[in-house]
């Protein structure tokens, strides 16, 4: 039987990322359901969206009618979902849209999904999984030594984690009070092709492009796993496919790194592969400028990933070195998606000072 599944999220970072692999590399038919915030953006599936096993629903997860439809229309066998607000600054400066997005919005998709699965005939049932996905930043910060584990407690520090936090209480609470089956990961700082250029790595890229200065929070010496975001699409579709029902998985990629590390590799690579330099500058290092630090910033984020290796035998591909290669090439070669994402109402400027 080929599989369908409902990816909440599929024109965001990761969910388009799931979506390409699913569709190049699976036989299972996808269904992408997307409200289009300022992140998301079909052009990221242009290569995938012409085949015969996906299609695309423009619906907001917080609307329980129209997400009922998509459900009885389809009839996944499975729901992944990453609908979700992700930007840690942006939830600073505007709390409630994460408290409506990724709380309120998958209580919805929640009781909705349980409202189909009891519906199910009885194999249709035993089937169906859902699975939620989320972020370590649940956990909170970790000193200099120690890593996350799926046993740590959360702790989470920003609006951001606190609501991700939320819903991954609301998804393992449907599984133990009403049966539903489900299934949570949570996942270190991914980086990689079509990632909106509010985040770290894509952020610094193009300001150095134009010769805009690379802003570094605080010292720098923040500490993030980074993990390439086409070996976190085949862990999340390893975990939908074979992880045991309420199971959680960490998923990280082994690649710890400071902040300010991230940024001068970038800078070295960009220095060798870029000739003509914005700005008269000779070395793209000379953009670099120490701002003040982030309300609440933690200080070091490391995973444990055995679990999802042992149990499933997953584990990423691609070191830092050669992730990070493939990153700086994509960007340069797609400046034209970089151009239609911006849509003027963010110029990659200072969000979440607190102020």
């Amino acid at each position: 039987m080929r599989r369908k599944i409902l990816v909440t999220g599929g024109a965001g970072f990761i969910g388009s990322a799931v979506i390409r692999h699913l569709i190049e590399n699976t036989d299972w038919q996808v269904v992408n359901l997307d409200k289009l915030t300022y992140a998301g953006n079909l052009n990221s599936l242009s290569e995938v969206s012409n085949s015969e096993r996906y299609c695309f629903e423009q619906v907001d997860i917080c609307d329980y009618a129209a997400v009922k439809e998509v459900l009885e229309k389809h009839q996944p066998d499975s729901i992944m979902h990453l609908a979700a607000e992700s930007h840690v600054d942006r939830s600073i400066d505007g709390p409630g849209e994460f408290i409506q997005t990724n709380i309120v919005g998958t209580y919805n998709l929640l009781q909705t999904a349980l409202e189909y699965w009891r519906a199910l005939p009885n194999d249709g049932k035993k089937f169906f999984r859902f699975h939620h996905v989320s972020t370590d930043e649940v956990y909170g910060d970790l000193d200099k030594a120690g890593y996350f584990t799926e046993e740590t407690s959360y702790a989470p520090s920003s609006p951001y984690s606190a609501s991700k936090a939320s819903s991954d209480h609301l998804v393992r609470s449907w599984g133990r009070t009403y049966g539903f089956p489900v299934v949570v990961t949570n996942c270190s700082n991914n980086y990689g092709p079509f990632h909106f250029p509010e985040k770290l790595i894509p952020l610094m890229i193009l300001n150095a492009l134009e010769g805009k200065s690379l802003p570094v929070y605080g010292d720098g010496k923040q500490v993030r796993d980074w993990l390439y975001v086409e070996d976190h699409a085949r862990a999340l579709v390893k975990v939908v496919a074979e992880g045991e029902l309420g199971e959680t998985y960490n998923i990280g990629g082994n690649n710890e790194k400071q902040n300010i590390e991230v940024v001068k590799t970038l800078c070295k690579i960009l220095n060798e592969k870029v000739e003509v330099k914005p700005n008269g500058i000779s070395d793209f290092n000379e953009l670099i400028t120490y701002v003040k630090d982030r309300p609440g910033h933690d200080l070091r984020y490391a995973i444990d990933a055995s679990k999802i290796k042992n149990d499933l035998g997953w584990e990423p591909e691609e070191t830092f070195e050669s992730g990070i290669a493939k990153t700086v090439d994509w960007y340069l070669s797609n400046k034209d998606w970089c151009d239609q994402v911006q849509d003027g109402s963010y110029q990659r400027e200072r969000l979440g000072d607190g102020n």
